[in-house]
């Protein structure tokens, strides 16, 4: 069994392994003609309940082969332009070999003793993002696992700084259609049920800053604190962005953290065309940045970014074992001092092959082509009689729904787009997502792939309107 380990002696087994996994899966790329398969539950899980893991196959080849049967073709491929759903992005080639490398060499990024070169590549990268965001030069910040535990962290600096013990006095403000992260990690931070208080969005799914103010003097007339403003640069649902420089006023009127969740808008800290749409980011406390959102990197690679190094403290604990408080001293860098995690990837390394190899701007133009398309296909949406489109995009979202002109009973109209979605998953032929807007139910294009063209989105929404066309037909015969 030692033949398996990764060392001096079996590069060479080594090699072939990976060569052959990649070829693998390139041939399953090559050939991928639509998103997804349609497999259902029902179909892939006996396949799998089938395999007996105490029962090895002793040999790479029948291993993917049957992996083949199991996961590659019946995965669902975000590279495929009709992939049109959640915020999954297709990847770049560089951030691809980062993965490879950084899997084999296994760093670990909590001790410096453990990563050494991997711990300043990371922390020159937070250096060049809180730079793009312009954060100051007391900046800092660590790499995290993903938009939710990068809110967390920062609500939890946030909470720690307003020095008090009354944890059920603290207030949260973010909008209606916030992350749902912010309600889960006031939770997690023991703050009370009440905590999160919901501020209403306007026409454009943008947080209102008049009712922002209303709430907060509310808040402090009552005698509590408010402990934290989460404004969105690129909400879930509607890639809305938050009027950050209103908001960032209203927080230092009353002395509120202000976090940016940037899980998706921070693709615009690279645009060549579009910056501007996040002006007022650079006043924020704490900001979250997810680099597999709009920086086109694999999972995992998300950042949380802080304005004032000095309240990473809050997330510090000091183990003999680990990373004992005289390393401080001796100006040793552990990034665990700064991280919620203790174990961690060196996720960094994907984010730095790309920056080498493609360039910001590289980047840029390519979160660029996907707000573009999303301008192109809002235009489509909104000329087509077929199909209601709630918001212009801010960002590369489209929340829309299929209206028929022949029906009138908005239950009916909600089933026949929940139909639809689910027709276009089980034929494989697109992804798409839903929501809902007002109670009632919304499609939804994501649009992260720069090969996606207006062509794509146009023969979408024909499938769309002809399965919940036939919906409605059959529908209507089941009534006859």
């Amino acid at each position: 069994m030692r033949s398996h380990l990764l060392n001096d002696t079996t590069t060479e087994h080594y090699r072939r392994s990976v060569t052959e996994g990649v070829e693998r899966v390139a041939a399953k790329l090559a050939a991928t003609d639509r998103p997804f398969t349609g497999v259902t539950v029902d179909d892939l899980a006996p396949r799998i309940d089938a395999i007996d893991l105490d029962r090895p196959l002793h040999d790479t080849t029948a291993v993917l082969d049957e992996l083949e049967d199991v996961y590659l073709r019946d995965a669902v491929y975000f590279h495929h332009p009709r992939y049109l759903a959640h915020l999954n992005c297709p990847v770049v080639i560089p951030a691809v070999l980062g993965e490879a490398v950084l899997s084999a060499v296994n760093s670990s990024l909590d001790t410096w003793d453990q990563s050494a070169g991997g711990t300043l590549i990371e922390r020159k990268l937070i250096d060049w993002t809180a730079a793009r965001i312009g954060l100051g030069p007391a900046a800092d910040g660590v790499f995290t696992s993903g938009g939710t535990q990068s809110n967390l962290q920062a609500l939890l600096l946030a909470r720690e700084e307003t020095k008090t013990e009354e944890l059920t006095k603290l207030r949260v403000f973010a909008s209606e259609v916030s992350h749902f992260s912010v309600q889960k990690s006031a939770k997690l931070l023991g703050l009370g049920p009440d905590a999160v208080v919901v501020v209403p969005v306007d026409h454009d799914k943008r947080m209102q800053t008049v009712a922002l103010a209303r709430e907060l003097e509310r808040c402090t007339e009552a005698g509590l604190i408010p402990m934290a403003v989460v404004a969105t640069a690129g909400t879930t649902d509607f890639g809305s962005i938050d009027p950050l420089p209103e908001i960032a006023g209203l927080c230092e009127q009353y002395g509120a953290w202000m976090h940016v969740d940037a899980a998706y808008g921070c693709g615009l800290l690279a645009s060549l065309k579009y910056r501007h749409r996040i002006d007022g980011i650079e006043r924020a406390d704490s900001v979250t940045v997810d680099y597999h959102k709009s920086f086109f990197q694999p999972v995992s690679s998300s950042a949380v970014l802080v304005r004032d190094a000095a309240t990473l403290r809050h997330a510090t604990y000091h183990a003999e074992y680990l990373n004992p408080r005289r390393m401080v001293t001796e100006r040793i860098p552990n990034q665990v001092d700064k991280s919620l995690q203790t174990t961690r990837r060196f996720d960094a390394l994907k984010l730095w092959m790309t920056l080498r190899v493609m360039g910001a701007d590289g980047i840029g133009r390519l979160f660029d082509e996907v707000c573009d398309l999303a301008a192109e296909g809002w235009k489509l949406l909104a000329a087509d009689p077929r199909f209601d489109v709630v918001v212009e995009p801010s960002l590369s979202t489209l929340v829309f729904r299929y209206v028929p002109a022949a029906v009138t009973d908005a239950a009916e109209i909600d089933r026949a787009n929940l139909h639809a979605r689910k027709a276009l998953f089980a034929s494989g032929d697109a992804v798409v997502a839903s929501t809902k807007v007002a109670g009632r139910h919304y499609l939804k294009f994501t649009l992260l792939n720069p090969e996606t063209t207006t062509a794509d989105i146009t023969a979408v929404l024909d499938l769309i309107a002809g399965h919940a066309e036939q919906y409605l037909g059959e529908s209507l015969d089941r009534a006859c």
